[in-house]
């Protein structure tokens, strides 16, 4: 019978919470941050540029 990693798995628990923290700090920016009257975002006009 196999051991468990518990090394691996709690890496992997450490790796799930510091996406889920930078997903949650994406979507505080981006709610902080108002978008242009016209609903584009500078990086899509930057986009159009090329």
């Amino acid at each position: 019978m196999a051991n468990t990693n518990f090394k691996f798995q709690k890496r992997q628990k450490e790796l799930d919470r510091k996406k889920k923290q930078q997903e949650k700090a994406l979507r505080k920016q981006e709610k902080s941050d108002p978008e242009d009257e016209a609903g584009v975002l500078p990086e899509e006009i930057a986009d159009a540029a090329l």
